[in-house]
């Protein structure tokens, strides 16, 4: 797994673990990322199902592919995140701060591996998806998904311009921008890069189309990212190269 390099960012083709295992230790300032979720239902039935099915409201369509590694039961999907996240641990600085996706269903299974690959929780960001998310009749609309926080060690200590961060992040998902079934929008990722020093690496090794690369290279700072879909990396490929060249 060679690294192709596009201006201040590194991106590897392949699997996550396995290329988290070939940066060095102590590299990255922080991990921000957004893995698959192995969510979107109760039962086993609906978890094996397509993610364009499980993820895409009634009717939408997304011309990218559905992505692998999405059907693990909640045990096995814990023992794989607390796979990932220790090779991540060795990966980060001392102080390194750690953003994680998930869904409710998720939250304790990933609140859980994060703390037993040795991080130290730090709290729960919430993304508001506004009033535009599925509907459910009789029921409250699901309409947040949260970002579990982190840090390797004790934090660093902020400087005097350390900026006060938002707890929750009202941004609509919007079709029109999605360059991924799943991709969150830029203005979410855009809050969350700014946990990194204003000169720092940004890790994410579920990559998509890169939306976290977006946002930590507008920012000035500087990204490695890992993506295992041939398709998806291409995208990302694709956009940080136009990015880099604007």
């Amino acid at each position: 797994m060679e690294a192709i390099s596009v201006g201040r960012a590194q991106l590897f083709q392949g699997d996550a673990l396995a290329g988290l295992e070939r940066l060095k230790a102590d590299s990255v300032d922080a991990l921000i990322t957004d893995p698959p979720y192995s969510s979107g239902g109760m039962y086993r039935g609906d978890r094996v199902q397509d993610t364009g099915a499980k993820y895409l409201n009634t009717g939408q369509r997304h011309p990218g592919p559905s992505w692998p590694g999405d059907t693990r039961d909640q045990r096995s999907y814990g023992l794989w995140c607390e796979r990932w996240l220790g090779a991540a641990y060795n990966a980060l600085k001392r102080g390194g701060v750690v953003a994680v996706f998930c869904d409710w269903r998720q939250l304790p299974t990933v609140s859980d591996a994060i703390q037993v690959a040795g991080f130290v929780s730090r709290g729960i960001l919430v993304w508001d998806k506004t009033e535009g998310t599925r509907p459910v009749k009789g029921w409250h609309r699901q309409q947040a998904e949260f970002v579990i926080t982190a840090s390797k060690g004790p934090r660093g200590k902020p400087g005097a311009d350390a900026p006060v961060l938002p707890g929750v992040v009202r941004c609509a998902p919007r079709a029109g921008e999605k360059l991924h079934q799943v991709g969150k929008p830029v203005a979410v990722m855009r809050e969350l890069v700014r946990l990194a020093p204003a000169d720092g690496v940004v890790l994410d090794p579920f990559m998509g189309s890169a939306t976290t690369g977006v946002a930590a290279l507008e920012s000035g700072r500087a990204f490695v990212g890992v993506e295992i879909d041939p398709h998806y990396f291409g995208v990302s490929l694709e956009r940080l190269r136009k990015l880099e060249a604007a």
